[in-house]
């Protein structure tokens, strides 16, 4: 059942309530808080987070990817993915070199162990992405994925870290 937002103003009181559980941006950051609560728990050996994850996930996928590329790749916001990079740099699984053609850009690439890691973490990964829709019938899964790729296509340019969208 869709509910519609629900806000009462009480002109006598002169407040607004808002019924949180009418708010779908209410329930997308529960669900963001209980993905990453769930990675975390399906990962914790590997000592790794959902964006290092997915840095390293996309590095794999396109060795030599500069950090401003990445973070586009991966819907990261490109002044903080830096932080991001230097961390995975200090536990030796990136690696960071110069361009040929531009001495400013770093380019990156995976350490052995950063390959190593990379797909030893997969399991775990996968496991996290079935505990999620676990809630779902199998059936409505797709349709939940469908619905939010288009959330997020649709409402792509408003992010302060707009990703490549498919």
């Amino acid at each position: 059942m869709t509910r519609t937002p629900k806000v009462v103003q009480s002109e006598a009181k002169n407040e607004i309530k808002v019924d949180l559980d009418s708010l779908p941006g209410y329930y997308i950051r529960r669900l963001q808080q209980i993905a990453v609560a769930i990675f975390l728990d399906e990962s914790r050996e590997f000592e790794i987070t959902p964006v290092q994850y997915a840095a390293l996930q996309a590095i794999s996928d396109h060795p030599g990817i500069d950090q401003r590329t990445l973070a586009r790749r991966i819907g990261f916001d490109t002044s903080t993915i830096g932080g991001v990079i230097d961390r995975l740099d200090a536990r030796g699984l990136v690696l960071r070199s110069a361009s040929d053609t531009d001495r400013r850009v770093r380019l990156l690439s995976l350490t052995a162990a950063g390959a190593s890691l990379t797909r030893t973490v997969v399991p775990a990964m996968l496991r996290a992405q079935e505990r999620i829709l676990a809630p779902l019938p199998k059936a409505e899964r797709v349709q939940f994925m469908r619905m939010l790729r288009t959330l997020v296509a649709g409402n792509n340019e408003m992010s302060r870290a707009p990703g490549e969208t498919s």
